[in-house]
């Protein structure tokens, strides 16, 4: 292997080896949220006329999981290496930035999508769905953990406690995850709301996801992979830049 490959295949292996915790345990609570509100509202909420709200819920979830556990696993392992000290190791080899980066933004959109597909599997039993456009539904579910996986190479870098990271993931990453449309259309949200909703591109994500399994949407999604697209070159560019000066890990 090169290098590049090999570092791969050690972040990949990483998450592998505890699997019940990073593959199993979110499948169980994407479960536990479809059972929950799929069952409460099931009977009291109608977001397209020929959709049901659990077969709605179901895609959001699936992605959800893809993006929470895509950023998890860069940032969690950066913090894990520059905390126990063994960064150093990394440093001594002869990987370049791009190395560093096509080897962690690739390990999490491979626990992503794992999980996501995981979710899937298990979800798929309550609800029959259909598959309008399966490439859009690949597309953003790679683009997306992409762009999550970058964003948690960002915030591993800058942390240095798990505080810090826990601050950024609880105060940023979840709070514009459930505010995205997971559980609802913004089609139901009040005028104000709806403009909120549009700046926000994990809304863009989800509603790009969706619009694979049904064929409709909140947003045109190519408007979704244009927004999500620049988002994750923003992200690239920034996250590429700290890793060849060595942002907080070479000190």
């Amino acid at each position: 292997m090169t290098g590049w490959q090999m570092l791969l295949y050690k972040e990949v292996l990483r998450f592998w080896k505890v699997s019940f915790q990073t593959v199993a345990a979110p499948v169980l609570t994407a479960v536990l949220y479809l059972m929950i509100f799929g069952h409460v509202l099931e009977d009291h909420v109608r977001i397209y006329d020929s959709i049901s709200y659990t077969a709605f819920l179901v895609p959001g979830l699936v992605m959800m999981s893809i993006l929470q556990n895509a950023f998890a696993n860069s940032s969690s392992s950066l913090i894990q290496s520059k905390i126990m000290g063994n960064m150093v190791f990394l440093l001594l080899t002869p990987l370049s930035h791009w190395h560093w980066f096509i080897a962690y933004v690739g390990s999490s959109i491979a626990r992503g999508l794992v999980v996501g597909g995981g979710v899937f599997l298990v979800t798929v039993w309550f609800i029959h769905l259909t598959f309008v456009a399966p490439l859009w539904i690949l597309v953003f579910a790679i683009l997306g953990a992409a762009l999550l996986g970058t964003l948690g190479l960002i915030a591993g870098l800058w942390a240095e406690k798990f505080d810090q990271l826990a601050a950024f993931q609880n105060f940023i990453i979840m709070p514009m995850t459930f505010l995205s449309g997971v559980f609802y259309s913004i089609g139901s949200l009040p005028a104000f709301w709806q403009r909120a909703s549009h700046l926000n591109p994990f809304f863009y994500m989800i509603d790009g996801f969706r619009y694979g399994f049904f064929g409709v949407s909140d947003a045109s999604p190519w408007l979704s992979l244009a927004i999500v697209g620049l988002a994750f070159l923003i992200a690239a560019a920034l996250a590429v830049h700290l890793l060849r000066i060595g942002y907080k890990i070479r000190s």
